[in-house]
């Protein structure tokens, strides 16, 4: 019985929000308006305020995938018995409420993951656009100010803005991330500026995925710096250059390159058949995670160009940093180059290509060990509406140098992957 009044009170309430959704003032919409939005635009705060406004949406794929993995590892396990099929569906709920005239708040939860299968909440946090009280000066500030104060995504480089995130995909035009996925999610405070298409961006976190009063061992801030510029030179073209850096000098679980909770989109590929190995346990399949959880300094380079239906966006990335268990820090770098054209009148159908590299100093036991991983994506998409996309890719990785015994050493993957997603 409970469960159905649960039921009757949410589509109640589902009713009423959905027949009076409201514009969320400088908010980076979920379907095909959000494409090659980074940080959100100062250009609509003052939107009409009366009273609270809630707005409910959500994010939903599903991919078929059809890959095949090969090794030449010694090593006596096996590899997955990989097969084309469906990957779990995946699904996100995101509230947005506009509290007062340019102050905002946002709320997103994973209802369904590859590595959360249950119900799992993202984050929330409040952004400010608008001064809260009516100062000359306030009101001047944040002309140019956003404030944003939470739990949320880490706004550290520009690839995170046009990632997968978990059920919602309508952003990246390929069905996977890069192989070295700087994404987490962080407790603290970011401030940004943004006047005559320069940009600038400072924020301190808590250093870690989750709130935490211990201090053993002793745990230090993150610090988020991103220095840019970003603007419409003419109807044609639009130029965008940023710098990033993000530092932490002691965590306990520092999660930059492991904070994805939704997992990698390509299952099983170049994991082991054993006894415990799921796609859960074993979530982030093709992913290069370098462990440095104690210490981490990274930069982040990104070039972004669109001149009419093309668009190039570039990735370079240079990070160090080590584990609580070790003395001396590694190197890990990463490059990306990615072309999209986008064709038609509304730009609805679009083709791609992305070449991703990383070259990374591993722990294997003791030892350090030097290695390297490529990969090729090919796509094409289609947004049937502005809230739906079906997408296809051919993805090619390859692993190099990694130690023979290694179930990675000469590991490689390839084949097809199908993707529709839904996102308002």
């Amino acid at each position: 019985m409970k469960k159905y009044l649960l039921a009757a009170v949410f589509v109640t309430v589902a009713g009423t929000v959905f027949a009076q959704q409201s514009k969320i003032a400088n908010m980076r919409g979920y379907d095909k308006s959000g494409i090659n939005v980074f940080e959100t635009p100062k250009s609509d705060t003052v939107v009409p305020f009366d009273e609270v406004k809630v707005r409910i949406g959500a994010g939903f794929t599903q991919q078929f995938q059809a890959l095949k993995h090969t090794n030449n590892s010694t090593s006596t396990t096996p590899l997955y018995n990989l097969r084309s099929g469906f990957n779990l569906a995946t699904a996100n709920l995101n509230i947005d409420a506009q509290l007062a005239r340019g102050i905002r708040l946002n709320l997103i939860s994973y209802l369904s993951a590859r590595h959360h299968q249950e119900t799992w909440v993202k984050g929330g946090f409040v952004q400010i656009d608008a001064s809260p009280v009516n100062s000359d000066l306030l009101n001047e500030v944040f002309k140019y100010v956003t404030v944003k104060i939470g739990h949320y995504e880490d706004n550290y480089g520009d690839a995170h803005f046009r990632r997968t995130d978990n059920g919602h995909a309508l952003y990246n035009p390929f069905i996977g991330n890069y192989i070295l996925d700087g994404f987490t999610t962080e407790i603290g405070a970011e401030i940004d500026f943004q006047k005559d298409g320069f940009l600038a961006v400072a924020a301190i976190h808590n250093g870690e995925i989750k709130g935490e009063i211990s201090d053993n061992p002793t745990r230090n801030p993150s610090f988020i710096g991103k220095l840019g510029y970003d603007k419409q030179l003419n109807t044609d073209l639009r130029v965008r250059l940023t710098g990033s850096v993000y530092h932490n000098n002691g965590a306990a679980s520092n999660t930059l390159y492991t904070g994805d909770r939704g997992g990698s989109r390509y299952y099983m590929v170049l994991e082991p058949l054993a006894s415990g190995v799921t796609s859960i346990t074993n979530a982030w399949s093709g992913n290069i995670r370098p462990g440095f959880s104690r210490q981490v300094t990274a930069f982040m380079i990104n070039p972004f160009l669109k001149y009419q239906g093309l668009e190039l966006f570039g990735t370079l990335e240079f990070a160090k940093g080590r584990a609580i268990t070790e003395a001396t820090k590694r190197d890990v770098n990463q490059l990306a180059i990615e072309g999209i054209y986008r064709f038609t009148k509304n730009e609805d159908l679009f083709v791609g290509l992305r070449y991703n590299t990383v070259k990374a100093d591993l722990l294997f036991g003791s030892a350090t060990q030097t290695v390297k991983a490529e990969r090729i994506q090919a796509s094409a998409g289609w947004f049937i509406t502005k809230n739906m996309v079906l997408k296809g890719e051919y993805v090619n990785q390859k692993y190099k140098d990694y130690p023979s015994n290694n179930l990675l050493s000469g590991g490689k993957f390839h084949g097809v992957m199908l993707e529709a997603s839904v996102g308002f």
